[in-house]
Formats: C-alpha cells, sequence, structure tokens
C-alpha cells in the first residue's frame, strides 16, 4: 500500500506547454489543454517525477488536504489465480516488487487480474513504479506478459517498455560461454525458483 501525501501543482504563468511532464508520468495524471499542463487530482500518485523533470519549473509538489491509500484488495480476486500469475512468471507471490512502496507481485497480479492492462494501469491501482520509477516497470511487464498482455506504450510518452533479460531467458551457448569466468547462472536459476516456489507464509489456507 502506497498513502499519497503529495499532489503536484502547475503554476501556468511558467508552464510553456512542452509536454515533459505529460510524457514522463507514469500513473498518465497529466495532459494538455490549450497549451498548458493539466493535473488530475484524482489520478495524481504524488511521484514528483513532473516536478523533477519540468525544465521550466513550472511544476510543485504540494501536502494534500487528506491523503488518499493506494491498493489493491488481494482478497476480492480468486487468490488460486493469482498464485498463478505469479509463479508463471517466476515471481513468489509474497515476493516485494517495489521497494519504495513495499508492494508485492500479489498485489500487481491482483490489478492485472481485475483488468489493469498496461504499465500505467497497473501504477495507478497499486502504487508500483511511483516512488524510484525506475526498476519497477520490469516487474510489471513479466506479470502482464504471464498474463498473455503485450502494452503498446502510450502515443507520445516517454515511458520505456523493453523488458530486461532475465536469468531464465540466458541462452545455452551464452551460460556456456561464460561458465568458466565465475558465472553460475543455472545455480543462480535454482535459487531464484526456490524462491518464487517456496510455500506462502502469509495465507493460513496454503
Amino acid at each position: 500500500m502506497k498513502v499519497v501525501n503529495l499532489l503536484a501543482v502547475v503554476d501556468k504563468e511558467k508552464c510553456r506547454g512542452c509536454k515533459t511532464c505529460e510524457r514522463i508520468c507514469p500513473v498518465l495524471a497529466i495532459k494538455m489543454e490549450n497549451r498548458k499542463a493539466v493535473i488530475e487530482d484524482d489520478r495524481c500518485r504524488g511521484c514528483g517525477n513532473c516536478e523533477q523533470r519540468c525544465p521550466d519549473y513550472a511544476i510543485t509538489m504540494v501536502k494534500r488536504e487528506q491523503p488518499i491509500a493506494i491498493k489493491v484488495d488481494v482478497s476480492a480476486v480468486d487468490y488460486d489465480k493469482i498464485e498463478q500469475l505469479c509463479r508463471k512468471a517466476k515471481f513468489n507471490p509474497e515476493q516485494i516488487v517495489c521497494y519504495c512502496t513495499a508492494t508485492r507481485a500479489e498485489e500487481v497480479a491482483a490489478a492485472i487480474l481485475q483488468g489493469a492492462n498496461s504499465p500505467e494501469e497497473v501504477s495507478f491501482l497499486t502504487g508500483v513504479r511511483t516512488g524510484c520509477k525506475v526498476e519497477c516497470i520490469q516487474p510489471i511487464l513479466r506479470l502482464l506478459e504471464a498474463a498473455g498482455i503485450k502494452p503498446e506504450p502510450p502515443k507520445g510518452g516517454w515511458q520505456w517498455y523493453g523488458r530486461t533479460v532475465t536469468v531464465w531467458d540466458i541462452p545455452e551457448e551464452v551460460k556456456n560461454k561464460y561458465a568458466s569466468r565465475g558465472f553460475y547462472f543455472d545455480e543462480d536459476i535454482k535459487i531464484l525458483d526456490r524462491v518464487a516456489d517456496a510455500p506462502l507464509q502469509g495465507r493460513s489456507d496454503s
């Protein structure tokens, strides 16, 4: 769960309508109207990406009057389906996939099973990728891929949808080439498989 205490506010006098903020918002909370950035307050997740990247210093993060809690109710989804999706993506359902928000794979899976079909929608529903905004798109993409979903980047956006290679994707010829140089890919796979396949600790029915 992420508690959002901040809100992005645009200074219309400073905004030149360059669209940088619109292109980098991880939850698509910013649109251009009359060549000025407009923030959708209820959608903003307070990540500060827009403030940090605005070339004209036209955006400020301010404290919300009422903080909002962002979380997907895992219990509202068949947990067997959640677990199946997580295991297929090589995640343990209880594994944390976003350290900034302490969000677990099970919550991302639940969001996808409830209809979230893009990284932006997953981030909006769970808060994932609204902390450091760097690493967490990878577990989202892996879980979407496991669900049979191949999202398209937002039109005109700057979000990178390229999935990085995991240890499970490394070809045998690469493993063999570097085996004598101190790389132990198969051993790593065994350890990571044990993590992904480990029994669930937080559920009494597992």
